[in-house]
């Protein structure tokens, strides 16, 4: 058994709320680079470009990428022989939360009631998704979420009978809808199977997947390839001015099902998908 202070998990989640709104993951980085090289059209290689240059500005000057920093979004990964000492870990996670948000002076934007829409003040509660796995570790991933492309995030009960083409058309019909809403170029996590909570949680789980690296399944390692070039086709572009690159990347997250359905998600994500991870 192992001990782990939740003030370090206070500590943890604080860092990783203002290094993860200040400084975009490598992968990602580097997709945003090599899209701006590819793009051929003046208009929508000036704004790869322009995002480019928002990188190397928000790093340099220490400030957050976009204005938007999001609702604070963590995965946990706790080992079943640690116990936590001190306090509680989900107000740990909050603190963390509230200290990060606070004294990074990132945007807060968490209101304590969907409908009254009274602003908390600190950018809590944070949306906590904790699983338990084998060991003694604790790993803890930040991901802030903005909402312009959350709200073109989209779930559908599909039909068995809809089968892969169905579900392919679902995720270029979301794309569609959403347009220029979501800042693109977009990135997506794409959930298939499980029930109708699940799948959204899957969608969510597989914007944390760096870009370069495929899904394990050959099978939807392959779909995933369509489906990027297939919206990419669709010529939508950066910021929706057209061009190449609509989408930077996408990453499909599978469960079993029931026999009887085919819950498909989509979580849509601007190009500033924003990940910072910690191990206690």
């Amino acid at each position: 058994m192992r001990e782990i202070d939740v003030s370090l998990i206070t500590e943890a989640v604080s860092r990783a709320c203002i290094s993860a709104n200040k400084v975009l993951p490598d992968d990602l980085a580097e997709l945003i680079k090599k899209s701006a090289d590819a793009e051929t059209d003046d208009v929508p290689k000036d704004i790869m470009c322009r995002l480019c240059d928002n990188l190397c500005a928000a790093k340099e000057l220490d400030i957050p990428i976009c204005q938007d920093t999001g609702m604070a979004v963590i995965f946990a990964k706790i080992g079943q022989d640690v116990h936590f000492i001190g306090g509680n870990f989900k107000d740990a996670v909050n603190a963390g939360v509230a200290k990060g948000y606070t004294e990074g002076y990132l945007r807060k934007s968490v209101v304590a009631d969907p409908l009254r829409r009274v602003n908390t003040g600190d950018n809590t509660p944070a949306a906590i998704t904790v699983h338990l796995v084998d060991g003694e570790g604790c790993r803890i991933t930040v991901a802030p979420k903005g909402f312009g492309s959350e709200n073109m995030s989209q779930i559908k009960m599909l039909k068995p009978a809809d089968g892969v083409e169905g579900f392919k058309k679902f995720v270029l019909d979301t794309v569609k809808l959403a347009g220029s809403n979501p800042c693109p170029p977009i990135v997506l996590g794409i959930g298939v199977g499980g029930s109708f909570d699940k799948v959204a949680y899957l969608a969510k789980k597989a914007l944390l997947r760096p870009l370069d690296v495929p899904n394990p399944d050959p099978y939807y390692a392959q779909l995933e390839q369509e489906l990027l070039a297939a919206i990419n086709e669709l010529g939508i572009g950066p910021q929706g001015f057209g061009g190449r690159t609509t989408c930077l990347g996408l990453a499909i997250e599978q469960m079993p099902t029931h026999v009887a359905g085919l819950p498909a998600a989509v979580n849509v994500s601007c190009h500033v998908t924003r990940r910072a991870s910690a191990e206690l």
